[in-house]
C-alpha cells in the first residue's frame, strides 16, 4: 500500500533529480520550461558568460518582452530608443541573448508577444504536471494548468540557464476549498482577494496552495489563472488547481500542445496528476463562494481587502501587532476608519497585467460598459495582456466598445501594473485596478491603488467612484 500524494506531490516527485542528502538540504529539481523576459535575464545571461557556459537546454527556454515595451500605440522601436535608453537597451539586451543562444524570443512586434504568464498558456507551452519557473513573483499563474510554477531570482534564472535544474527546498501542502456557487458580480478575483483577506500576506509561506472545491472548478481556465497569479500574495510558493476536462479543452489543438497520439497520451497521464482520495494536506482553510461579494481593497497590501460594502477598518479595534501597519497604511491612502469604502472618488481605472487582461476580462468590462460613458473625471486605460488577446478583442469589436466609452486602448505589454514606462499615477491619484499589488508607490509615487475585478473596475470607471457592480447587473 503507498500513501495517497496531492497534485504537488506527484509533481515534485516527478522532478526529483537528486534528493535531499540529509533533512534540511535542498532537493535538485528539474525544470521543464524556463520563461524569461529582459528584466530579470540580462544579469543571467553574463553569468553565462562569464563562467564560459551555454544555455543548456534552449528549446525548453522561451522569451518575451513585456515589463519594458511600451504600450502606446503611437510610439515606435526607433522611437522608444530616444524616450527611454534604458528600457529600450533591456529590450536590445533580450534580441542579442536570444540570438546568440538559441533561445526562441517573442519580441517587439511579434504575433505571438505579451506578458510572459498570458503568452505562455495560449501557445500551450504551460502544460499539466510541468515545473515552470520565471524570473517573475507571479509565475504561479501556470498553476491553473497543475504545473508547479514559482518565480525565482536572477541568480537562480543563471543557474536554470546553464543546468535546466533548480536547487529547491519541499514546500508543505495547503488545500484551499471553496465551497458553493458564487453570485452575479463574484469573479475569480473577488475569490482569491477573499482568500487572501481571511488567511493573511504570510498565510501560505512555505506551501504550495491547491485550489479544490466547486467554485473552483466553476471557472475558467482564464478565472484559474486569475486565482492562482496571486498565491505569492497570500505568502505560498505556488497555487496549482488539478487539471480536468476544461484544461484539456483550452489546451488541445494550441500550437506547442501535443498532437496526434501523443496528445492522447499526454491528456491520459495529466488525469493520473489529480489528488488522491484520503490525501492529507499540511494545513487546510474553507471558504463558501455563496458568501462572498465583490472585493476591493482599502490598504497597501492585497490582505487588506473587504467586500465592497463594508466600511474601512478602524485601527483601534485591531491586535496591537496589527495596529502600526493598518494606522500606516490608512495615512497612506488618506482613508478615514469607518468610513464606507463605497462611492470613494477615484482618478484612474486600469484594465490589464497578468492578473487580468485576457479575453474574458475584457470582454466582461466591455459588455458593462457597452453603450456607457468612462466618467468624465476618470481615465481609463485597457491593456490587452498579448498580441493575441488584442487581435481577437478587434476581431470582435471589443476596442471600439473600449473607444467609444472613452477608454483608451492599448498595445499589449505590463503597463500600469508596475508603472512601467509613462503608464502610472501621480501623486495622491486614486486607482482601481485588476493587477495584483498595491504597494506603496507600486503604480506610480505617491499613487493609491484598490485591487478590484474588471467588473468592479468597469462599475467604477461609469460611476466615477468606487461601484458596487451588482447594482448594474
Amino acid at each position: 500500500m503507498t500513501t495517497p500524494k496531492t497534485l504537488f506531490e506527484k509533481v515534485w516527485q516527478r522532478h526529483s533529480v537528486v534528493p535531499p542528502a540529509s533533512p534540511g538540504l535542498p532537493t535538485v529539481l528539474a525544470i521543464d520550461l524556463h520563461l524569461i523576459h529582459e528584466v530579470t535575464s540580462p544579469q543571467a545571461f553574463s553569468q553565462l558568460e562569464t563562467n564560459n557556459l551555454p544555455v543548456r537546454r534552449p528549446y525548453q527556454t522561451v522569451g518575451t518582452m513585456d515589463h519594458s515595451t511600451p504600450t502606446d500605440p503611437s510610439i515606435t522601436r526607433d522611437h522608444w530608443t530616444v524616450l527611454d535608453a534604458i528600457a529600450s537597451k533591456q529590450l536590445d539586451r533580450l534580441d542579442q541573448n536570444c540570438e546568440r543562444h538559441g533561445v526562441p524570443l517573442h519580441g517587439w512586434g511579434s504575433n505571438d508577444q505579451g506578458i510572459v504568464h498570458v503568452m505562455s498558456p495560449e501557445l500551450g507551452l504551460t502544460q499539466p504536471g510541468f515545473t515552470i519557473v520565471c524570473g517573475d513573483s507571479h509565475t504561479s499563474t501556470h498553476g491553473a494548468f497543475g504545473a508547479f510554477a514559482f518565480g525565482i531570482g536572477t541568480s537562480e534564472v543563471g543557474h536554470v540557464l546553464a543546468t535546466q535544474c533548480l536547487l529547491q527546498h519541499k514546500p508543505k501542502t495547503f488545500e484551499v476549498r471553496i465551497d458553493g456557487v458564487a453570485a452575479p458580480g463574484v469573479t475569480a478575483k473577488d475569490l482569491i482577494l477573499a482568500v487572501i483577506a481571511k488567511n493573511g500576506v504570510q498565510g501560505g509561506t512555505s506551501h504550495v496552495f491547491e485550489y479544490t472545491g466547486e467554485a473552483i472548478r466553476a471557472l475558467s481556465m482564464e478565472g484559474r489563472m486569475t486565482v492562482c497569479n496571486m498565491s505569492i500574495e497570500g505568502g505560498a510558493k505556488a497555487g496549482m488547481i488539478a487539471p480536468d476536462e476544461a484544461t484539456f479543452a483550452y489546451l488541445k489543438d494550441r500550437p506547442h500542445a501535443p498532437q496526434g497520439a501523443a496528445w492522447e497520451a499526454a491528456v491520459a497521464d495529466w488525469k493520473t496528476l489529480a489528488t488522491e482520495p484520503g490525501a492529507t494536506y499540511d494545513k487546510q482553510l474553507v471558504l463558501n463562494a455563496a458568501a462572498l461579494e465583490p472585493m476591493i481593497t482599502y490598504g497597501t497590501n492585497p490582505g487588506m481587502a473587504i467586500p465592497v460594502t463594508d466600511t474601512i477598518p478602524d485601527p483601534a479595534c485591531q491586535p496591537d501587532a496589527a495596529r502600526p501597519s493598518l494606522e500606516k497604511a490608512l495615512d497612506y491612502m488618506a482613508l478615514k476608519p469607518g468610513a464606507p469604502i463605497l462611492h470613494q472618488p477615484i482618478d484612474v481605472v486600469f484594465l490589464g497585467s497578468c492578473t487580468n487582461s485576457r479575453y474574458s476580462d475584457l470582454e466582461a468590462a466591455a459588455t458593462l460598459l457597452d453603450g456607457k460613458k468612462v466618467h468624465s473625471e476618470v481615465r481609463m486605460l485597457v491593456v490587452p495582456g498579448s498580441a493575441h488577446v488584442k487581435r481577437r478583442a478587434e476581431e470582435n469589436g471589443l476596442h471600439e466598445v473600449f473607444k467609444a466609452a472613452g477608454a483608451e486602448w492599448r498595445e499589449a505589454g505590463c503597463s500600469m501594473c508596475l508603472a512601467m514606462n509613462n503608464d502610472k499615477l501621480g501623486p495622491g491619484e486614486y486607482a482601481v485596478s485588476t493587477s495584483n499589488r498595491n504597494f506603496e508607490g507600486r503604480q506610480g509615487p505617491g499613487g493609491r491603488t484598490f485591487l478590484a475585478s474588471p467588473l468592479t473596475a468597469a462599475a467604477s470607471a461609469i460611476a466615477g467612484r468606487v461601484a458596487d457592480v451588482r447594482e448594474i447587473l
